[in-house]
């Protein structure tokens, strides 16, 4: 025990303390007392030395998160004690808290428990209808497993009232634990959900997620009525590059229903119902080193449509290599010349591809299409100046292909058909190809000071980089077939040729020679500025200009008619201190157009026409400001994992489409409280604001449609209106259409400890609003209170 005064009567065996009056006659030196791992400061405190009992008045004890304000403790010990008009709170400010739960009588065991007898929440000193005849409070420094409260409420007109979101937790050990959740409506329609974590520490962590509804729309018996079945599978593994630098496994899944997201009345994520694809990989790697490096991988992948329902499937995909080998390079000292730096490498790939649909996945039926095949590549080249600036590389390239599956055709001419069967039996086909390119690197700068004067700009540097390159690839015709076909007349005779290999997984043996020669050249402008800024170490910085100028184009001297590729022009650059990114794209088609608006072997020049046409060309920009005082701090780990959550659904890592909505979940969903130099400064408060552009357009002019194709904006800010006020908005306009895309308004407060959200999506397919308004400290996070307003949901 500290105090002021401590008054020890040995006759009784009673320690009394108490504070000290100083001279306005106000109390200090209150006493500290320790009994055990437990620390009080009460007012004053009676001690018996024997039996290790205290009786205290006005104490203040902490608990795991909350703080206990006792008129009258008694100790039993160190571990047990017992109070009187106690209040709970979790309140920073102890002496006017904006809310406690008044409990008249509890039993209070330090990190493990608090029951009590009847208790009552008073906001501000002001009783509520909260209460209970009896409460039981968890205080623990572990994890322990435990009942989720549901949310009661009502989803939508079809759905009725509903318990949302509740179940049970199992902490299964210290490295994995598991979630079970699910909800209930009123028109018989539920979901589950399983959502587990693991990690081992300098080992792997990782995530699974698994969800199903079943929708019931209408009433049995009724037209209108229906059921339907969605599910969504999530699986997401990591491993840490130091637990096995040889060999890499990794996980993440992202499958299911294709209407999943655009039909489940308890998403996650507002956002990722505008998700088109859902796309999965899984892939184990191994390396073993040496002289050559052998490296081997097989890789599980998942593509799906969510619009079209086409799932596409790669199981598995197995690739190997053998590190390139230079047979004719000196023991030692470094490669020269053409035979010193030829070299050569082996590549193989197998793969085993599935297409299928929502319906027939996971059934075997989708296993009857499935097509087999593999590829071994040889690639051989060799590298080496010519005139000293000149860089020349030439190679060639041994491939040969295995496939499962052949077709052969034959013409039927009763039935006026071609007839083709398809032969489950193994075949390859060999193919080789040359290839050369020659290029270099010119450099331009032209500087702009001089002996009179010091410019802001110093030097422009420009870069520019040719290259010419130089193709062959043979024709392999002798893989070829051909049947004849017949006309009506009987008498005409056409003669089509094919190849059994039509359908093999990595293309057909080329048919038409083709020798071509490709141009491209590339340009960057970067320039060097006066950097004026005190603080800088540097006296200059460099700033691009343009980032890429691209320029590409190919001649086939083989071909019958249209030898001349089209022009294809990209580039991008930033602006504005780098937060603007500008890329920008184009074709340009040097043919011209027949009355069919088909391309003609005629320059669109002698058609009277322009040197070039613009057949397609595309702009993108984003663009992301804020005031100076509302700097982009690093994401706190609730915002990383509602952004990896939404990643993984397949969404977006900015809020374009819509911040992750899910108030009732504390570890997607928690601001942190502003501390005290922020309220301090309020009379100098500055409203912070951010606010993200993302900006397309894209023409299309092929055949002659001169339209635009697509163009819109995006956008989407937070403003801080006070220190614990902050509005936001996510929307976009279609400027083809002329309407808005997906809308979200979002308010929140900041109530010291309560915390209170409003989220409302005004109009479209998704209109609904969420409310809420609970306690920030996850022990007592139950206590809230949760409206929506969900929309009506489409089947």
């Amino acid at each position: 025990i500290n105090s002021g005064v401590i008054v020890m009567d040995y006759g009784k065996d009673v320690v009394n303390a108490g504070g000290l009056k100083d001279t306005l006659n106000n109390y200090e030196q209150y006493p500290n007392f320790v009994q055990g791992n437990q620390k009080i400061n009460p007012d004053s405190l009676v001690f018996n030395t024997k039996s290790k009992k205290a009786l205290i008045f006005n104490s203040r004890t902490e608990q795991q998160g909350g703080t206990v304000i006792a008129n009258k403790t008694k100790r039993v010990n160190d571990s047990v004690y017992f109070i009187s008009n106690g209040k709970f709170t979790t309140s920073e400010n102890l002496d006017d808290p904006e809310y406690y739960i008044l409990m008249k009588k509890a039993k209070v065991v330090p990190n493990k428990k608090i029951v009590t007898g009847f208790a009552n929440m008073y906001i501000y000193d002001v009783p509520t209808p909260v209460a209970v005849p009896f409460a039981y409070f968890p205080l623990t420094n572990k994890r322990t497993s435990g009942v989720i409260f549901p949310t009661f409420g009502q989803a939508s007109e079809n759905l009725g009232f509903s318990l949302q979101n509740g179940g049970y937790y199992l902490a299964l050990s210290d490295y994995y634990d598991m979630t079970f959740t699910g909800d209930m409506y009123t028109n018989g329609s539920y979901g589950v959900r399983i959502d587990n974590a693991y990690a081992l520490k300098y080992k792997f962590r990782g995530r699974f997620n698994f969800r199903y509804e079943n929708l019931i729309n209408g009433e049995r018996g009724f037209p209108d009525y229906s059921r339907r079945n969605i599910y969504n599978l999530q699986w997401s593994h990591s491993q840490d590059t130091k637990s096995n630098p040889s060999s890499r496994f990794s996980a993440s899944v992202n499958l299911g229903s294709s209407t999943y997201y655009q039909n489940s009345v308890n998403q996650f994520n507002q956002s990722n119902f505008l998700n088109n694809t859902l796309a999965s990989s899984v892939s184990y790697s191994k390396t073993f080193q040496g002289e050559p490096q052998v490296n081997l991988s097989l890789t599980a992948t998942h593509s799906q449509n969510t619009q079209t329902q086409q799932i596409n499937l790669s199981l598995p995909t197995f690739q190997g290599s053998i590190g390139r080998v230079f047979p004719f390079a000196p023991k030692s000292g470094t490669k020269k010349g053409i035979i010193d730096n030829i070299n050569l490498q082996f590549n193989t790939r197998a793969e085993n591809r599935i297409q299928t649909t929502d319906s027939l996945f996971f059934k075997k039926e989708m296993f009857d299409e499935a097509k087999i095949g593999a590829r071994h590549s040889i690639p051989i080249s060799t590298n080496f100046k010519v005139f000293k600036y000149l860089s020349l590389t030439a190679g060639t390239s041994l491939n040969e292909t295995w496939t499962m599956k052949t077709v052969s055709k034959e013409y039927d001419v009763e039935n006026n058909e071609v007839l083709t069967t398809e032969n489950n039996n193994f075949d390859r086909f060999a193919t080789y190809n040359f290839n050369s390119s020659l290029g270099t690197t010119l450099y331009g700068m032209y500087n702009f000071k001089n002996s009179k004067r010091d410019p802001k700009i110093q030097a422009i540097r420009h870069v520019l980089r040719p290259s010419v390159s130089y193709n062959i690839n043979p024709s392999f015709d002798k893989f070829y077939d051909s049947y004849e076909v017949i006309s009506a007349d009987g008498i005409t005779k056409e003669e089509i040729e094919y190849t059994k290999f039509e359908n093999s997984i990595y293309g057909s043996p080329n048919k038409n020679f083709s020798s071509s020669m490709g141009l491209s050249l590339s340009n960057n402008i970067e320039a060097k500025v006066r950097d004026d800024n005190p603080n800088s170490k540097e006296d200059f910085k460099k700033i691009k200009l343009l980032n890429a100028l691209n320029f590409s184009t190919s001649y086939n001297f083989a071909a019958d008619s249209l030898k001349l590729s089209p022009v294809r022009i990209s580039g991008g650059t930033t602006i504005l201190n780098n937060k603007m990114n500008i890329n920008f794209g184009g074709t340009l088609d040097p043919y011209a157009l027949n009355s069919d608006n088909q391309r003609i072997d005629k320059l669109n020049i002698d058609n009277n026409g322009s040197l070039f046409r613009l057949t397609s060309a595309n702009i993108n920009t984003g663009y992301t400001l804020n005031n100076d005082v509302f700097k982009r701090k690093d994401k706190s780990k609730t915002e990383e994992t509602a952004i990896e959550q939404s990643i993984q659904s397949g969404g977006r890592a900015d809020d374009l489409f819509g911040k992750p909505q899910d108030f009732n979940d504390r570890k997607m969903n928690s601001r942190e409280s502003l501390n005290k130099e922020e309220e301090q400064e309020a009379f100098n408060y500055s409203i912070p604001w951010s606010l993200r552009l993302a900006y397309a357009v894209n023409y299309s002019n092929s055949t002659r449609q001169n339209e635009i194709s697509s163009h819109s904006l995006m956008f989407s800010g937070d403003v801080d209106l006070s220190p614990r006020w902050q509005v936001g908005v996510s929307s976009g306009y279609d400027l083809k259409q002329l309407d808005f895309t997906y809308t979200q308004l979002r308010f929140e407060r900041d109530l010291l400890s309560w915390k209170m959200n409003f989220s409302w999506v005004p109009f479209g397919p998704r209109t609904s609003w969420n409310f809420f308004i609970g306690i920030k400290s996850s022990l007592l996070q139950d206590l809230k209170y949760d409206k929506r307003k969900m929309n009506d949901r489409q089947l």
